[in-house]
């Protein structure tokens, strides 16, 4: 068990964050995750709630640099881990859900082992202002690096489906990460979101040629690598994992996502995460309680089954998502963020069960 600590300095001061409201395009009937820019804000109410140990170690200074082995994922000492967290939403709309307060109350209220930051790279987002996107990135991993949590570096492409459609933005965009921050251990690079509409032959050959880029400034960072159908392992292309499976990624120190959203993917999906994982690294970057598109009603049942088979197999897991999104997916309420007040008393009914989950104490 670990808790977590507080840092003994003050956090990296929070440039000005970028609050944008640009709207996005409707979400495909077929996506998996939810795409789509903020609503209106209401009021705040609930103050933050604490739950700081002082003395205790944070999940870097636990675990250190992360590696492969086998197909787990496992810390310096070579113990199998699992990390869970939260992951952002697109960080050209809701900046402002990033901050001093919201990553304190992640770090040492929920006990969160690990962060996503998810850049765009459509969607008004990374192609739109590589520089300013870039930046944003470096001081997320800033903040969180004070705190101690480890860092997903989310590429988060979506539409167009095929990941080489963006090969040489991804190519500059994590030269620069990796470059900026390879002496820290606490970096995670997960290079393609949701590859869809594409074969996965056609994803590998992004992965084979992205993964050395990373390499090349990073050598001992663990990789993520998106799998077809939206990271579903093919299963929502009527595929299955054994085409990942009998056809892996040429690479060494890299783990293959898998996304689910509990009211829209049953026990198919189930099944094809649990018999992937006992032959190749998996880690569920993205999940939601509600269905593909982060909306409607909450199936915990369904959930709580993916968690338990996570947890009996050591599967990180990441969920969808830290924001006041008007979505059920989101675990605010609308206005929360910004407003420095993220405590018990502004979470969604699915905030509420997020946060219970992460809170368990860890085995690391």
């Amino acid at each position: 068990m670990v808790l977590r600590r507080a840092p003994l300095f003050v956090a990296v001061a929070t440039a000005a964050l970028l609050a944008g409201t640009a709207a996005a395009p409707a979400l495909s009937a077929t996506a998996v995750a939810p795409h789509e820019a903020p609503a209106a804000a209401a009021a705040p109410d609930a103050a933050p709630v604490s739950d700081v140990a002082p003395d205790a170690a944070t999940p870097v200074e636990a675990n250190g640099q992360l590696s492969v082995c086998g197909v787990r994922l496992c810390n310096e000492q070579g113990e199998e881990i699992q990390l869970r967290g939260m992951s952002t939403h697109g960080t050209q709309w809701y900046s402002q859900c990033v901050d001093d307060a919201s990553l304190d109350t992640l770090a040492y209220d929920w006990n969160a082992d690990v962060v996503r930051v998810s850049t765009y790279v459509q969607e008004d987002g990374y192609e739109t202002d590589p520089a300013r996107f870039t930046a944003l990135v470096n001081q997320y991993i800033d903040m969180l690096t004070a705190r101690g949590l480890y860092v997903i570096v989310d590429w988060h492409m979506l539409s167009p489906g095929d990941p080489n459609f963006n090969l040489d933005r991804a190519k500059t965009f994590f030269t620069a990460i990796a470059e900026r921050n390879n002496g820290n251990d606490n970096i995670i690079y997960e290079v393609a979101n949701e590859p869809n509409g594409v074969s996965w032959q056609t994803i590998k050959s992004y992965h084979e040629q992205i993964v050395p880029v990373v390499r090349a400034k990073d050598a001992d960072a663990v990789i993520l690598l998106g799998t077809r159908a939206w990271s579903s392992l093919g299963v929502s292309d009527g595929a299955s994992e054994s085409e990942v499976v009998n056809n892996p990624v040429n690479a060494s120190n890299v783990m293959y996502t898998f996304h689910f959203y509990a009211a829209s993917h049953g026990q198919e999906y189930l099944d094809a995460l649990s018999r992937a994982a006992d032959r190749i690294p998996m880690f569920i970057t993205e999940f939601g309680t509600q269905d593909y598109a982060g909306e409607g009603a909450n199936d915990f049942a369904m959930a709580q089954r993916y968690l338990d088979l996570a947890a009996d197999k050591k599967i990180s897991w990441v969920n969808w998502n830290f924001s006041d999104d008007h979505r059920s997916g989101a675990v605010f309420t609308q206005g929360t963020c910004g407003s420095g007040n993220y405590g018990t008393g502004r979470l969604k009914e699915a905030g509420t069960w997020i946060r219970d989950q992460i809170r368990t104490p860890d085995d690391f």
